[in-house]
């Protein structure tokens, strides 16, 4: 069980989190820390874009915005890294002298942990692959920690990462591509099934809105019943498809068009995609 996060420290910690970009991901996580009672003074961010300082400034009264790294990083104790793959390197090389005592976590996708713990001259690393329904604290974040974390920095992870929802550790580091490919990319494939079914309704005779209502509604109740059954998937849907009825109608032709096959493959694209970022934007 993760312990609370008080606004007069008595949870026994005295957490100052840094955050080095304040995109959508890293406000989702500031969000749910001060909701959770993190005394918004405990917290910064180092945000480039003035126009992203001043959104956040609007939103997290308290949160200290920096244009750019310098030495009130020192006093953190977590840092967190959400910037985009691309920048990570030149982040990590203006910031490391000012984090050097610090616990760091990235939620950058692609950028492995080899490459943050040598471009930052640390080895307490952890890295993890979020997915965007962490903005209303319904997201599912996998976490790899290097062997030079503790376990009580691990809990100091989980503290954080459970403000935005659920969580699993894994041992191997590889696994974060395929955990992109599913969860970190997932989100796009369900609301690209919404889009079609959507459109297939507005086809059939329904309105635009009555249609996303049904479609959004039908990804909602399934998902919960699939969070709340015991059993896998394929029984949960074999009870749905009487054959001969309208849903093996449907099934049988999404099978003649390997539309399973073709999905899978799409998947290992995005993993294969997750393996090249490591390896284009990574230590040299």
């Amino acid at each position: 069980m993760s312990t609370p996060l008080h606004k007069d420290g008595s949870d026994g910690s005295r957490e100052q989190i840094a955050f080095i970009g304040g995109g959508n991901m890293a406000s989702a996580i500031i969000g749910g820390l001060i909701k959770r009672g993190l005394a918004a003074t405990r917290i910064q961010v180092v945000e480039p874009f003035a126009e992203q300082r001043a959104r956040l400034d609007k939103q997290f009264a308290g949160v200290q915005v920096h244009e750019k790294p310098g030495e009130a990083l020192a006093s953190a104790t977590l840092v967190v890294w959400a910037v985009k793959p691309q920048t990570f390197k030149d982040a990590a090389l203006n910031t490391r002298f000012h984090t050097k005592t610090a616990l760091h976590l990235s939620v950058a996708a692609g950028i492995r942990s080899d490459s943050i713990a040598h471009w930052l001259g640390t080895e307490r690393v952890v890295r993890s692959m979020p997915n965007t329904p962490a903005l209303i604290g319904k997201g599912v974040t996998a976490l790899f920690a290097r062997p030079a974390v503790s376990a009580n920095e691990r809990l100091v992870v989980q503290r954080v990462i459970r403000t935005t929802g659920d969580f699993v550790w894994l041992d191997d580091e590889k696994q974060l591509d395929a955990v992109t490919a599913l969860s970190g990319s997932g989100p796009a494939y369900v609301f690209y099934f919404i889009e079609a079914m959507v459109q297939a309704g507005v086809d059939m005779g329904l309105s635009r809105e009555q249609a996303h209502t049904l479609a959004v509604g039908t990804f909602v109740g399934a998902s919960e019943l699939a969070r709340a059954s015991d059993e896998p998937p394929e029984i949960l849907r074999a009870r749905v498809t009487s054959k001969g009825g309208t849903t093996y109608a449907a099934l049988s032709s999404m099978e003649q068009d390997d539309v399973k096959k073709q999905f899978m493959r799409a998947m290992h694209a995005a993993r294969q995609r997750a393996a090249e970022l490591g390896d284009e934007f990574g230590a040299t």
